[in-house]
């Protein structure tokens, strides 16, 4: 499998706005802008960094993933995105190389990519996400 490059580390948040005003006023980092992606119940904020970002991820429902997340863990690294050319192809490659998947098939994520996750029992304790954009 070949992987691009770290596209993004996710770092789950409680609130997005006053998690925001440390990455920016604190580390000088510059908002790219906000979405919500019902799809996951996460409204998600970007800072670039280099040729990577950081991803703010805040839940937008009490049962979403990264509510419970954060209930289960408290706030912080939540999972490591990593850039691939061909997420079908690094999928099938991946399981045929006996890795548990999360995402049988990419689905949409954050920002217009393609995006699937490695189940953390196969990547040993890590939330590893497969993360494809044009």
């Amino acid at each position: 499998m070949k992987v691009l490059k770290v596209d993004h580390i996710g770092v789950a948040v409680k609130n997005l706005e006053e998690s925001l005003k440390f990455y920016q006023e604190i580390l000088g980092l510059e908002l790219q802008g906000t979405e919500i992606v019902e799809e996951q119940k996460v409204k998600v904020a970007f800072l670039p960094v280099g040729d990577s970002e950081i991803e703010l991820l805040e839940s937008t429902d009490p049962d979403g993933p990264i509510a419970k997340f954060i209930e289960k863990k408290g706030a912080g690294l939540q999972h490591i995105a990593l850039r691939v050319p061909n997420i079908e192809e690094a999928i099938k490659e991946l399981k045929e190389k006996g890795v548990r998947m999360i995402d049988e098939k990419p689905r949409y994520g954050a920002g217009g990519a393609k995006i699937a996750f490695c189940h953390p029992k196969s990547t040993n304790g890590v939330l590893l996400e497969l993360s494809e954009r044009k």
